[in-house]
């Protein structure tokens, strides 16, 4: 498949799992990629196969001189931006009465404002470019699906989703699609720590229809969906990808908190 031959591409969690899958179809369909982590090592290693049509930046999300530096070097490197993909997340966990202030602005920030920020200036590279482009944003069933323990994280990720709906209103004009994608439970670093719990694990599998995680690669295949131009017409839409969990039961994580 071709179907980003030509496109230039800039993905964030770009070292491990959702955003590492997307990284390496979206070079195996022909664009050029930059691939934006805080993992340094963990970059290298994704990126070692690719040849020159990788780049990588090792960049913290949250940090606006180091995201503004990201899309520079992709606008260097490769001529400009035509697609991104905020994939980068993270939560620290707690109970509202529990949580401390510093480890629910983590989550706000890396999960929000990381995305807020990819947006805005790989959105400034596209309408410099002139030739539009697509963003997928990676939210979460948490943006529908409240989660014990959680409330930093589903609120962001339910703040991802609406974020979504405004740039596509606000970039539309510049021919730029904002879409977002909902992943429900996948197997990733981020999830390890529930998934080791076996009772914990059959609970949620338990209430998933297709009774297991998806794979990182599952979720990829919908993202890029979305950017193509198989999508040209859809903007502003959330599509979930959960193996049907939306509409049953969430476990009761108040035992494992």
């Amino acid at each position: 498949m071709t179907r980003f031959d030509g496109k230039v591409a800039l993905v964030t969690g770009g070292a491990s799992g959702i955003g590492a899958a997307v990284g390496a179809r979206l070079l195996a369909e022909g664009a050029r990629v930059v691939l934006v982590d805080l993992n340094a090592e963990a970059l290298e290693l994704a990126a070692k196969e690719a040849g020159d049509r990788v780049v990588t930046a090792a960049a913290d999300v949250t940090s606006e001189s180091d995201v503004e530096a990201a899309v520079a070097a992709a606008v260097e490197r490769f001529g400009g931006v035509d697609l991104c993909f905020n994939i980068a997340g993270g939560a620290r966990f707690g109970t509202l009465t529990d949580i401390t202030e510093q480890d629910w602005s983590f989550t706000i920030d890396l999960v929000l404002k990381g995305t807020f920020l990819c947006t805005r200036h790989t959105a400034r590279a596209m309408r410099a470019g002139g030739r539009g482009g697509a963003i997928v944003n990676v939210s979460s069933l948490n943006a529908h699906v409240p989660l014990y323990g959680g409330s930093a994280y589903s609120a962001a990720k339910a703040g991802t989703e609406n974020f979504t709906k405004s740039s596509a209103l606000e970039l539309a004009q510049d021919g730029i699609r904002v879409n977002a994608v909902l992943p429900g439970l996948v197997q990733t670093p981020l999830t390890e720590a529930f998934l080791g719990i076996e009772a914990l694990k059959q609970d949620f599998t338990r209430r998933i229809p297709a009774r297991r995680p998806a794979t990182p690669e599952e979720i990829a295949s919908p993202v890029l969906y979305l950017a193509s131009d198989e999508a040209s017409y859809v903007n502003g839409t959330s599509l979930v990808v959960d193996g049907g969990w939306e509409f049953t039961n969430y476990p009761d994580l108040a035992p494992y908190v």
